[in-house]
């Protein structure tokens, strides 16, 4: 296969991802490539996490950050430091070429860091992460509006939300990255804790899964150096392939029962009409204060 001055060997193209809608390998390397346009602007100088699946959903599958030696010379990469185990290389997605060669890889899932290369420990996004507790999606609905209120209209911050894919919503912050990890956690603990004590009944920050009594969890802690967040625009390894999906604020009254309402067959016609809700979302980045 080859993109622009790019090219690779593809391999078993006709192994199913997706047992039950019929996805393979082939499916999965032209939908990253497709959709490379639209995912690009979020990977840019992003050290990724790959989750690949050789031999599908249904098989065993592995979570991979550092870039194995047999990947090309021609895929991007940054050596990013561990607090224990040293230093690593890891991917960075950087053109259309290397998103359709994790493709190849079965890599279904792209999580990605929450900064950028050139500053690896100032994050340019801050993230709330809202699961619904026993299915209660309206839940996580509620508390996505609640907090884009606290953070736009108490605090100033422009506040962004994208489906995972899976259960629930992502809430996102675009941010000048002056801050540090620490500080961004600390700052984003301080809103999940005071949106908490105005919603008692409903949310909480309690860690321990089995004192939060059917509350919503304000998921904050993802802001921490060397943790990752799902792509914008990932696949997801779930059946019927649901990807990642930025959406407009008022799209969310359509979500009824849960975050897995677009996939790889109806994404490029919702990009198509409506093109990405999140471009451009770094012009209006602020420095936390």
């Amino acid at each position: 296969m080859k993109f622009g001055k790019y090219s690779f060997e593809p391999s078993n193209l006709n192994k199913v991802l997706f047992p039950g809608a019929g996805i393979t390998k082939e499916g999965l390397i032209d939908y990253y490539s497709r959709v490379s346009e639209y995912m690009l602007p979020h990977l840019k100088g992003r050290p990724l996490a790959m989750h690949r699946f050789p031999d599908g959903i249904d098989g065993k599958a592995f979570f991979q950050k550092e870039i194995p030696d047999y990947f090309p010379d021609w895929v991007d990469r940054v050596e990013v430091e561990r607090k224990e185990e040293g230093p690593i290389d890891m991917v960075v997605a950087e053109n259309q070429a290397t998103l359709a060669y994790l493709g190849n890889q079965a890599c279904i899932a792209i999580h990605i860091w929450l900064g950028r290369r050139d500053k690896l420990n100032q994050p340019d996004k801050m993230i709330f992460d809202l699961d619904p507790p026993k299915g209660r999606f309206d839940l996580v609905v509620k508390a996505a509006r609640a907090l884009r209120k606290r953070l736009e209209e108490e605090r100033g911050l422009p506040a962004f939300v994208m489906t995972t894919g899976s259960k629930g919503l992502h809430v996102v912050v675009p941010l000048r990255p002056k801050a540090l990890f620490d500080e961004v956690r600390e700052y984003a603990r301080a809103v999940s804790e005071a949106l908490a004590e105005a919603h008692p009944d409903e949310f909480t920050t309690e860690t321990r899964k089995d004192k939060r009594k059917g509350r919503l969890f304000l998921d904050y802690l993802r802001n921490a150096y060397g943790q990752h967040s799902i792509a914008p625009y990932s696949v997801r390894a779930i059946e019927g392939a649901p990807v990642a999906t930025p959406l407009e604020w008022d799209e969310l009254s359509g979500l009824d029962r849960d975050a897995q309402a677009y996939t790889i067959g109806n994404i490029f016609r919702r990009l198509g009409q409506k093109g990405c809700p999140w471009k451009g979302m770094w012009r209006k980045a602020p420095a936390l204060k």
